[in-house]
């Protein structure tokens, strides 16, 4: 498992709870009108919808830059120095929305939003992997990443990844949103700061230094090619061996999906008994007075 690989899965989680990320909860929760097996069914066509957009999107990445894939020096120096720039407009809260440059996305867009129930699902995960204003600078560095890996396949899979990375926040939230706290939704939906006199977030500050620290790192170590592993060669070894299966960088994103899942089904779960905590503390000090 590589860099790239973290980094698209992160982007997209970073994706959905953005600011203009947050708007797809209400749409989405809407949609599913149900829990348990009815929302992770929901959640399934909601993937179908996410790769039918990115995973084309991901191969002409791809195709792209194997069309330049003589000239890697300076494939390297641009999308080092294209991340970097698009990791200062996340922060600085700018962005611009990729749907207006896919064919047909603005269409999408309006369905969704008249339709009802799993079309809507399949047509609101059709859109939300490329509108939003905030996350066009995320999804532009994911597509830098798969252009710059002169592999089709690859940039496609990576494309994949980065829906997964949408995917799994958005379940786990949509499972526990009831039992939330409002105290916990406004941790969730992050919150705003000024520094000179501009007005910023913080999911998007910190997306801008995953992004602009991801470019850095490309330039520095030639495309990531000499970045290690983040699994051991060996213990990389030894799973390859005993199961063939993951050495696909698909399935080593999913078991890595799994993973952030559950850390954040984890934090989510102790913010909740924090705001319950609180509240009792608070009840109990009205009903003292």
């Amino acid at each position: 498992m590589d860099i790239g690989v973290l980094t698209a899965l992160i982007g997209g989680a970073l994706a959905l709870l953005s600011p203009c990320g947050a708007l797809l909860l209400p749409a989405f929760f809407a949609s599913t009108a149900g829990s348990g097996p009815r929302l992770w069914a929901h959640g399934a066509v909601f993937s179908v919808g996410l790769l039918v957009v990115l995973v084309p999107l991901g191969l002409g990445a791809g195709m792209l830059g194997t069309l330049f894939a003589a000239h890697r020096e300076a494939i390297v120096i641009g999308a080092s120095a294209l991340m970097i720039l698009l990791g200062l407009i996340q922060m600085l809260g700018f962005g611009f929305d990729p749907s207006r440059f896919v064919p047909g996305a603005q269409q999408l867009q309006k369905q969704a939003n008249q339709r009802t129930g799993w079309f809507k699902t399949l047509l609101l995960g059709a859109v939300s992997g490329v509108a939003g204003l905030c996350a066009g600078p995320i999804l532009g560095a994911v597509l830098t990443l798969a252009a710059a890996k002169n592999d089709v396949w690859a940039a496609g899979s990576l494309l994949a990844v980065y829906g997964l990375g949408m995917v799994v926040p958005l379940l786990i939230i949509a499972s526990v949103w009831k039992k939330l706290s409002p105290a916990g939704k406004a941790r969730l939906r992050g919150k705003t700061f000024t520094v000179f006199g501009r007005e910023l977030h913080t999911t998007s500050f910190i997306t801008g230094l995953i992004i602009i620290a991801v470019g850095i790192l490309f330039w520095m170590t030639n495309g990531l090619v000499t970045m290690p592993e983040l699994l051991p060669a060996g213990a990389s070894a030894w799973l390859q061996g005993n199961l063939s299966v993951l050495s696909n960088p698909l399935a080593d994103a999913i078991l890595l999906a799994l993973v952030v899942g559950i850390i954040l089904a984890i934090w989510i779960r102790a913010r909740y008994r924090k705001a319950n905590a609180l509240a009792e503390q608070a009840a109990e000090a009205s009903d003292t007075m």
